[in-house]
């Protein structure tokens, strides 16, 4: 069969998607009507190119649709691990932080069940930097993710391979948390020696994620600045403090690219 020559590809698409309705409802059909009458190879690209564009939207209105469903019914997550250390200034410092394990299993008997799955990513871009990255990814294909990075935690001793597994788990739980929109829940302190302290929420704690991400911090210098072991623990007084330091620094980074781009 001759193939047919198309003068205007995107005049005759739409001129085809009039005579086929059905390419508005299924590409599937629509690329399978254009190669039985023979089209040309670049009008059936356009029809491929079409049909991928559709099932990318599809799969991310499902993602948005299950994300929903995992949402309306949330697992409850405690922080169940207590910390406590002194500090260099002889100073007590502890806090309460949930189990990555914990978490991961009550995500995935959550979320499996509205066709979502997370996974981690673990790189090093350099001997000082762990970079950890978490993934979500829909049934039908659609992924979004969050990344953050920090040093290897050589705290007590620890080797170097130790120093990196330590500061992988510690960014697998902030992550997971902060992709999902979920946030540990505080325990009682049952010695009621402690004064409760109120930690930021998880949408604080979601802004100062992407702050971080958007201005390049290093996560170990700005928990240092802050004072805490994890952004987790750090007190809802101290949101403001976080996020002008980041917005500082993110006022410099723009202000460097911007000279960068100048001198080119």
């Amino acid at each position: 069969m001759e193939a047919k020559v198309i003068e205007a590809e995107t005049t005759d698409l739409e001129k085809f998607g009039e005579r086929h309705p059905a390419m508005q409802r299924d590409p599937d059909t629509a690329l399978m009507i254009a190669m039985q009458k023979g089209y040309e190879p670049a009008f059936i690209e356009k029809m491929m190119e079409l049909q991928e564009r559709h099932e990318a939207n599809e799969a991310r209105k499902a993602y948005v649709v299950a994300m929903a469903a995992f949402k309306a019914n949330p697992p409850e997550i405690l922080k169940t691990n207590h910390v406590s250390y002194q500090n260099k200034q002889n100073q007590t410092v502890e806090w309460d932080h949930a189990v990555l394990g914990e978490i991961a299993d009550a995500v995935i008997k959550t979320m499996s069940p509205c066709g979502l799955y997370h996974r981690w990513d673990m790189e090093q871009p350099d001997k000082d930097t762990v970079k950890t990255t978490c993934i979500i990814t829909h049934e039908l294909g659609h992924s979004e993710q969050t990344s953050m990075q920090g040093p290897p935690d050589t705290s007590g001793g620890k080797d170097t391979l130790k120093a990196v597994a330590s500061t992988n788990t510690l960014l697998q739980r902030l992550t997971l948390l902060a992709l999902t929109g979920l946030a540990a829940k505080g325990m009682d302190n049952e010695g009621g020696n402690m004064d409760p302290v109120e930690y930021i929420t998880e949408k604080q704690l979601s802004q100062i994620v992407d702050m971080a991400n958007e201005s390049g911090t290093d996560a170990g210098k700005f928990l240092k600045y802050m004072g805490v072991k994890s952004l987790e623990a750090i007190p809802a007084a101290q949101f403001d403090k976080a996020m002008k330091a980041l917005g500082d620094k993110l006022k410099a980074k723009q202000a460097k690219d911007k000279a960068d781009a100048g001198d080119n």
